[in-house]
């Protein structure tokens, strides 16, 4: 008879939790060896939609950030020490082009210049976030990088100078690539709080920290660095607890030694999603194709905030796909997870969300250089169809006549507004004060966009900034001016019997280029050189509505003007000394522009007083057709009533 001995129950039990840890230790390395295959996908991606671009962000941009030579950029001739990505010398792609990196700058030293140091300030990685390496990712898109330190490692003059560091290699990148970037430099300690500050100093951003780093998890590429732990903790048959695996990571006999801790995430309060939509909805104003999907996403995280995490479910269909030739796209993803939500609800809604994001990849099916993004978006729209025919149509969006393009917009805004009142309506319950001060301020810039008030000049509901416009041409007809989008003087964009509303509109709406403006024949004095001259001054004193910074705590104070310029005589014969017109073009605090014409001295001295009465602050500037002396006689009395002390 076979004897069977048992070990004391502490024994036991201390073997039972080594067994786990080594399960979770195997886990975690097999799942960082996935996770770095994926990354590279997401990468190649990346390199097919932009070669060159990608190329300098993926590679050139960390080596610049380890190296200090004079010619490249980035150099700090007073550094202490180096600053070095974590891993960048073992990074292959990265020493691979060192060579004609260096070539690149002119840098004659032989070997690389990679060299680990004790003595050099680490950053721990260099990470995407967002669209880039997607589907998504667009001739419009953006690219933000989060630069990640540990202020431990850091003293204040080492922040500085990495601060200059970047601020540097920034300028460079603006000038040498399309994609716009744009860095933020992030405390390790900070991101795994989830204490990222506002996003905007006057915003609700505050309130956003756990939707930010949820979306971090679910759109980022690591550039160079560690690998967060949080993607790792995944697997089929348990639940890896997230104090477990860093049990397992802080192990002696672990092997893996390039992990980072950005901290968990399981659940985001429906409070932070209602905060996270008010602030998209700022975003909508201007960038409203990219804005609108992201506004229906927070819709649905708001109606279902006990479900499982976007980044969770992203995680466990990139584990799942392991074997197969194709990872997911995180966009695609989001996209199938809202049509899912919405599909017996929201019809028209879908329908048009389909359309919005066909036009937001820009898909080009004959693109040879687009097979990844070509085979994905194959395999999105045959399980979600558009209408029948749609697609033809939708390729050639960026083709489509301006008007065209318009209308498609309308529809766009009115989802919009829709979504505004719904989200609003739903979620007092969850408001905070810092929501209710943002629903003021929202509303107020709302009606900043789109309320209609006299003398104010209209903003054009543009789907994207990107529409189908070469030539502006303006028309007397009649006793009004008209400007039309094309040489066809069909349908004008903007009729007024006074001219620099119509110039006004253009720039105001980002539409004036100076090679683009022509003009018919017409009875008047005024010259096509004229208009541009007067349409580049408006420009550079106004700039434009998507151009406007306004301080969000502005639409909690009273609506007054900030700046004006008047014109004096721009449609009267510069030799006629009697003329007594004057046109005044104003912003408020606001953000909204105006243009009001005065046909006597008198009644424009009667509103410079009513407006400058209760502030003297206003930036006032003039223009004129060039007769100093009609000028002179016609400027001199309401500047010695209103404002005598300043120059005009």
């Amino acid at each position: 008879m076979t004897q069977i001995s048992f070990l004391p129950a502490k024994e036991w039990k201390l073997n039972s939790n080594t067994r786990q840890l080594k399960i979770i230790q195997k886990t975690l390395s097999r799942n960082k060896r996935i996770f770095l295959e994926y990354n590279e996908f997401r990468k190649k991606i990346f390199s097919e939609l932009t070669p060159k671009d990608s190329e300098i962000i993926l590679y050139l941009l960390p080596w610049l950030f380890s190296i200090n030579e004079s010619v490249c950029p980035g150099y700090l001739q007073d550094i202490n020490q180096l600053f070095r990505v974590y891993n960048v010398e073992y990074n292959t792609g990265i020493r691979n082009r060192e060579e004609s990196f260096k070539k690149m700058f002119g840098v004659t030293k032989r070997g690389t210049l990679l060299r680990p140091t004790q003595k050099s300030y680490v950053i721990q990685g260099v990470y995407t976030i967002g669209s880039v390496g997607t589907v998504n990712q667009n001739s419009l898109s953006d690219c933000d990088i989060w630069v990640c330190f540990d202020k431990k490692e850091f003293d204040e003059v080492a922040w500085n100078q990495l601060n200059r560091k970047v601020n540097i290699i920034k300028g460079w990148l603006d000038n040498n690539i399309k994609l716009p970037v744009y860095f933020f430099i992030s405390d390790v300690k900070s991101v795994k709080e989830g204490n990222f500050g506002s996003v905007d100093a006057e915003s609700s951003g505050s309130t956003q920290q756990l939707v930010l780093k949820e979306e971090f998890y679910r759109t980022f590429i690591l550039i160079c660095g560690k690998v967060p732990i949080w993607w790792l903790l995944y697997d089929k048959s348990f639940k890896i607890e997230y104090n477990d695996a860093l049990s397992a990571i802080n192990s002696d006999t672990f092997w893996e030694y390039d992990l980072i801790d950005f901290g968990n995430i399981e659940k985001i309060k429906k409070s932070e999603y209602f905060g996270a939509s008010l602030w998209q909805f700022h975003k909508f104003l201007t960038s409203p194709l990219k804005s609108i999907i992201k506004m229906v996403l927070l819709k649905m995280l708001l109606e279902a905030p006990q479900e499982r995490l976007l980044c969770h479910q992203l995680r466990e269909e990139v584990f799942s796909s392991a074997d197969n030739n194709l990872f997911p796209d995180h966009s695609l993803f989001t996209m199938s997870r809202i049509l899912a939500h919405y599909k017996d609800r929201k019809k028209e809604l879908i329908k048009f969300l389909k359309m919005c994001f066909y036009i937001r990849c820009e898909i080009k099916p004959c693109g040879r250089k687009q097979s990844l993004k070509s085979k994905l978006t194959d395999n999105f729209f045959n399980q979600y169809p558009l209408e029948p025919g749609a697609w033809l149509t939708l390729q050639k969006f960026y083709s489509w006549k301006y008007d065209a393009q318009l209308e498609f917009g309308q529809p766009l805004f009115k989802f919009m507004l829709q979504l505004y009142r719904e989200i609003s309506a739903d979620n007092t319950a969850v408001s905070s004060k810092s929501d209710e001060r943002d629903l003021t301020i929202l509303g107020r810039k709302i009606s900043a966009c789109y309320l209609k008030k006299k003398y104010k000049i209209p903003i054009l509901q543009k789907p994207t900034r990107k529409l189908n416009l070469s030539v502006l041409t303006f028309k007397l007809n009649g006793d009004e001016w008209q400007t039309f989008p094309s040489d066809d003087t069909t349908f004008p964009i903007i009729s007024s019997k006074n001219i620099i509303e119509n110039i006004a509109f253009i720039v105001w709406n980002n539409l004036f280029v100076e090679n683009w403006i022509q003009m018919r024949p017409n009875s008047f004095s005024i010259t096509l050189q004229e208009i541009i001259n007067l349409g580049k001054r408006i420009k550079n004193f106004f700039g434009t509505y998507e151009t406007l910074d306004i301080e969000l705590s502005d639409y909690l104070k009273k609506e007054q003007i900030s700046k004006m310029l008047i014109v004096v005589g721009f449609d009267k014969s510069p030799w006629n000394e009697q003329s007594s017109n004057y046109e005044v073009v104003y912003l408020n605090n606001w953000g909204e522009l105006y243009a009001r014409w005065f046909n006597s001295t008198k009644k424009f001295e009667a509103f410079l007083k009513n407006s400058c009465k209760d502030q003297k602050d206003i930036i006032i500037s003039k223009y004129l057709k060039r007769n100093p002396t009609s000028f002179e006689k016609n400027i001199a009395q309401p500047k010695k009533f209103v404002f005598p002390s300043i120059k005009i």
